[in-house]
């Protein structure tokens, strides 16, 4: 994932050989375990230093008033006015990257917590600053606005593109005095995600079960993802019914709270003066609904291969038959440690088809202190890409395990950070920052790159059954999962935006009946287990999952291109990388040869899942 919610929220308003030596992190064991490995002085050399940036940041912000009311004397004004906003951006960006890292290296210090709760003043205080600017730009007109940027260079080059993308959401802002009003109602309408939260955070009283191994679990959220892969499939079912039936005696308070959050989302929509919420959403990024509702199709569509994969599961694992609590052990076991040299050396050649540019550019960073890899203590868990540094380099906070898994996030993770520095390289500020519905199209092409070279590898039938069968997991749970999610939203929508009555109950119901579709009828399904849509906090950021799908699809599209063509293939890909946020991103698709509104991303997706359990078939025979 990359850490790019935190840079969009600002942002809105001499290659070297592959011999270059590895750094500390490869070669220096005795480092303190406590230690972050990355380097912030390439952001600030010290705390004084950041501390001092915070202040001149919130030094010069009430200097944006005095462009309030002229953004209109000319061409220059607009100019200017507009380089200082988006400088201001850039530098707090910095500023909260820096305190970001240091809190997210050690959560136990408190100290750094404090610099966030500053960075959030921060945020505040430029938010309120700037949130005159585009109701005023809006009355300039398009005529007007137009003009200026053909007679000024600045205009034209860095901000085209957003003066453009003002105008066209021109029908959805409001007056000043309704923006104040509608961001005011930020907080109270964010309740529903709270109260979520903090009921399966700290209220429900999480059962302990022992394991057959002799272990106690408590079944939290964390425990659950840590034990549904239990090897006995007698401990997979308790943990399956523990845990759900837990979930099941708070149905009616958690779809209570969701059903919160969708009225709020319908009331966003509305009072933007848009048809439905899931306009609304897309609406930011302008991607056209037939891209959601294409992509809904074509799933369902492929669902006779995802049918085919639990069947092959059930052979492979050795069961009698095929229940939802056996979705998730692996299929084949594979023992084997991978080191984190071991990870870059691979990653370099898997990813040798990207050119030798690519390879030499990722080369030389990796092989810099721009990374935090190993789990310790008191550190955030989890892992992302943190690009808000522009002007210096992207951050990677990763907790790898020495196995495939943690190489397979080393090569994602690496995916963004590439996607950042050639965007970065190619693009002015302004237009570096790409949105999520690209984003991950850069990490997922990495892991397919890395999973044909593994399998391309491969000296054993075990060998190849096991990266084999982690490629086709990935694709389960990125393509088809994601958009039974993505179904499961749309329909919650659809059925509140018609007045129907919803409930906790109601959802569960809505649920079940997308489980069944998707597994398919050889796979049992407890209906206890459908109060999981309770389970999924991406339900309250809405209609956002559906871009894991489209983006694993565009990322086996260019694999395939990649894998099976040359230089135009490769090239055509880097160019959608190169190209950031300087255009809507299906627009930058495009450009690339790929229409997400077609179903020929999603049927290149299918194809690939269904090539590899061809594979996977005929090694079993």
């Amino acid at each position: 994932m990359t850490d790019l919610t935190r840079r969009d929220a600002l942002t809105a308003t001499a290659l070297a050989a592959l011999v270059t030596a590895l750094p500390a992190w490869a070669q220096d064991r005795s480092a303190p375990a406590d230690a972050a490995q990355w380097d912030l002085s390439e952001i600030y050399p010290d705390d004084a230093a950041w501390d001092a940036a915070r202040k001149g940041v919130l030094a010069k912000i009430p200097g944006l008033a005095s462009y309030k009311g002229k953004l209109g004397t000319s061409a220059e004004v607009l100019a200017a006015a507009l380089v200082a906003q988006s400088d201001l951006a850039r530098e707090a960006a910095r500023v909260y990257t820096y305190a970001g890292l240091k809190s997210d290296a050690d959560l136990r210090i408190s100290a750094n917590q404090e610099k966030l709760a500053l960075v959030g003043d921060l945020f505040t205080a430029f938010g309120e600053a700037t949130s005159w600017m585009a109701p005023e730009i809006l009355t300039l007109g398009k005529a007007k606005i137009d003009g200026f940027i053909a007679e000024n260079r600045i205009l034209a080059t860095r901000f085209d593109f957003f003066l453009a993308d003002t105008l066209r959401q021109a029908p959805h802002t409001l007056s000043p005095e309704g923006e104040i009003l509608l961001a005011g109602a930020g907080a109270p309408l964010s309740g529903p995600g709270t109260i979520r939260e903090q009921l399966v955070g700290s209220d429900i009283p999480w059962p302990t079960i022992t394991l057959s191994t002799g272990k106690k679990v408590r079944l939290d959220d964390q425990a659950y993802t840590l034990n549904r892969d239990a090897s006995a499939r007698a401990d997979r079912k308790a943990v399956f019914d523990t845990f759900w039936g837990e979930y099941g005696h708070f149905q009616s308070s958690l779809g209570a709270a969701y059903l919160s959050h969708v009225k709020a989302d319908i009331y966003r929509a509305k009072a933007r003066k848009y048809p439905t919420a899931l306009a609304a959403s897309l609406s930011g990024n302008n991607i056209p609904e037939g891209v959601y509702r294409t992509l809904v199709t074509e799933a369902n569509a492929g669902l006779p291969q995802l049918h085919r994969y639990f069947e092959l599961r059930r052979t492979l694992l050795g069961l009698p038959d095929m229940a939802y609590y056996d979705i998730y052990p692996p299929l084949v076991s594979l023992d084997r440690k991978v080191t984190i040299p071991d990870m870059r050396t691979t990653v370099l050649e898997a990813v040798k088809p990207l050119g030798p540019d690519y390879v030499a550019l990722l080369g030389t960073a990796t092989a810099k202190k721009w990374m935090d890899p190993l789990p310790r203590p008191g550190k955030k868990s989890g892992a992302y890409m943190n690009p808000g540094a522009y002007d210096v380099h992207p951050y990677l906070l990763l907790n790898l395990g020495e196995n495939y898994e943690g190489m397979t996030t080393f090569a994602h993770e690496w995916g963004h950070a590439m996607h950042s520095l050639l965007s970065n390289k190619t693009q002015v500020y302004e237009k570096s920052d790409y949105p999520i519905f690209l984003a991950e199209i850069a990490s997922t092409c990495n892991e397919m790159l890395l999973a044909a070279y593994m399998v391309a590898k491969a000296k054993t039938k075990q060998e190849k059954l096991f990266y084999l069968g982690q490629q086709l997991e990935s694709i389960r749970g990125t393509f088809f999962r994601q958009t039974m999610f993505a179904e499961f939203e749309l329909a919650v929508h659809d059925k509140a935006e018609a007045g129907e009555g919803l409930s906790g109950e109601r959802f569960t119901a809505l649920y079940l009946d997308l489980l069944k579709r998707y597994h398919g009828p050889k796979v049992t399904i407890d209906p206890a287990y459908a109060v999981e849509w309770a389970y999924i906090p991406h339900f309250y950021n809405s209609f956002y999952v559906y871009q894991y799908a489209t983006c694993i699809s565009a990322a086996s599209y260019f694999a395939h291109a990649i894998l099976t063509g040359g230089a135009k293939e490769r090239d055509t890909y880097l160019t959608v990388l190169k190209a950031g946020g300087s255009a809507y991103p299906t627009e930058i698709l495009q450009r690339a040869g790929l229409d997400m509104a077609s179903p020929a991303p999603y049927r290149a997706v299918i194809a690939t899942f269904k090539e590899t359990l061809d594979q996977a078939e005929a090694l079993i025979g």
